[in-house]
């Protein structure tokens, strides 16, 4: 009777040793399978920047030697890769990835004489924005869309650098938001605004009512040394390549930095539309011919529909009301209309003056809705400095600086032309990128973790050119 036992218990063991062997070979099989599909994705993403960079990188090949060349297109894949905030565009660090880590010297190398080189410009680049802004212009209205071309200032800022080349003064909004007042903390210091060398910068995208974006413009200049530059003169020169662009295809969105007769009138001159939040105490015509301030022209008039729309900047919805007014500015007597959205108690209305007629509260939502869509440049700016730390690099050379910030900016560009492609977008965040909160798995343009993602993809297997760089 034990031999019986003994030899099921024998047949127990074989049949398990064999079952397990069988789960090892499938677990295998599985990793095959999962190695091989993250490297056609890797291999697929590197083609789609290729694609995307085809019209600069040809333009580039016509002056500069095919091996910087090369190194521009590895540059461009190396940002999105290499994720820091503060050591995020250093050339010692970019180099790193071109080589092996006992040659990164000669990866940097190889940037250094790409971003010196004299025989190509930023311009370069920035022309190519232009005409990739132009594609979705002309897709939007081609689908019937309503184009916005949404503007806004900010400041690169350099507390700790004082020989880099174009370095001004600036107001530090690090400091503002340090100073601000926090639930349980008093006594912020107070005094006038914070200033510290750096740089003026405008930025200028391209949306619709929704959907991704695309960026048009990338503008950072100085007021001190020999490229010294006034900030008004660089708004009027974007505004009127804008205007002989797009002309009135093309609805501006501007915010409380540009409101005055100033620029009120480079609208007028360049025939452009657009929506302005005016500030409430600024003064324009009513409809009685008196000037008055723009909270006082609306005061007591009651709203004409409320609706609950989404903030995108507290992740709340709101109940708004609206109403519009019939208004003009002082200087020409232009006719304008003033629409007031009121997002409840104890929040500051918006009051938009735009050239658009409202004849209807359709027409007044229309406005509202597409001022909204100015977060998506706040969110932008925000991206550009933490993500892909435009206030990190080192560079002494004004052009050299531009070019370093400009390269940076199309790997921004790649970027956000990746979220059309759902698939890939979804394949990334759950392979590569896997979040299990609420709001990870609800965000709607998940940029940040996309970029993750595609920096561990790279990393994990590296793309044939990061590996025909690494080896030669």
């Amino acid at each position: 009777m034990g031999h019986v036992f003994i030899g099921i218990g024998l047949l127990w063991y074989a049949l398990g040793v064999e079952a397990k062997a069988t789960k090892e070979t499938y677990m295998y099989k599985d990793n095959e399978e999962r190695v091989r599909e993250q490297e056609q994705h890797s291999v697929w993403v590197e083609r789609n920047c290729y694609e995307f960079l085809y019209g600069l990188l040809a333009a580039l090949d016509s002056c500069l030697d095919r091996r910087l060349v090369v190194t521009f297109l590895g540059l461009v894949l190396v940002v999105i890769m290499h994720r820091h905030r503060n050591h995020g565009l250093l050339l010692s660090e970019l180099g790193g990835y071109l080589k092996p880590a006992y040659q990164a010297p000669a990866g940097t190398k190889r940037i250094s004489r790409l971003l010196h080189s004299p025989r190509w410009s930023a311009e370069m680049i920035e022309t190519y924005l232009w005409t990739q802004a132009e594609a979705r212009v002309e897709s939007l209205v081609a689908a019937g869309e309503q184009v916005l071309v949404v503007w806004d200032e900010s400041v690169i800022e350099k507390p700790e650098s004082l020989h880099l080349e174009g370095l001004c003064a600036v107001r530090s909004s690090k400091a503002k938001r340090l100073k601000r007042i926090k639930p349980g903390f008093f006594n912020p210091p107070g005094g006038r605004p914070i200033c510290v060398p750096g740089y003026h910068w405008l930025q200028v995208l391209v949306m619709g009512m929704e959907g991704p974006l695309s960026v048009a413009k990338m503008r950072w200049w100085t007021t001190r040394g020999e490229k010294a530059e006034e900030k008004r003169e660089v708004e009027r020169e974007i505004l009127a390549e804008v205007a002989c662009r797009w002309g009135c295809r093309a609805m501006h969105i501007w915010d409380r930095g540009f409101a005055g007769n100033p620029w009120l009138t480079l609208a007028y001159v360049h025939a452009v539309r657009f929506v302005m939040r005016w500030p409430k105490h600024y003064r324009l015509v009513d409809a009685d011919g008196q000037e008055r301030k723009a909270w006082e022209i609306t005061r007591g008039k009651r709203s004409w529909e409320h609706r609950l729309l989404w903030d995108a900047r507290r992740r709340c919805k709101r109940k708004v009301g609206i109403v519009a007014v019939s208004v003009a500015d002082r200087e020409h007597g232009q006719p304008l209309w003033l629409v007031v959205a009121r997002p409840g108690q104890g929040r500051e209305p918006w009051y938009l003056l735009t050239s658009e007629p409202i004849l209807s509260p359709q027409d007044a939502w229309h406005i509202v809705l597409a001022y909204a869509r100015r977060w998506n440049v706040e969110m932008s700016l925000r991206f550009d400095k933490c993500e892909l730390a435009f206030e990190s690099p080192r560079l002494r050379q004004w052009e050299t600086q531009m070019r370093l910030l400009l390269i940076a900016t199309l790997a921004h560009a790649f970027l956000l032309s990746l979220l059309s492609f759902d698939s890939l977008v979804r394949w990334l965040l759950r392979n590569c990128c896997h979040r299990t909160g609420k709001w990870s798995l609800k965000v709607k343009a998940p940029l940040y973790r996309l970029r993750s993602a595609l920096s561990r993809l790279w990393l994990s297997h590296p793309p044939p050119l990061l590996l025909r760089l690494s080896s030669g």
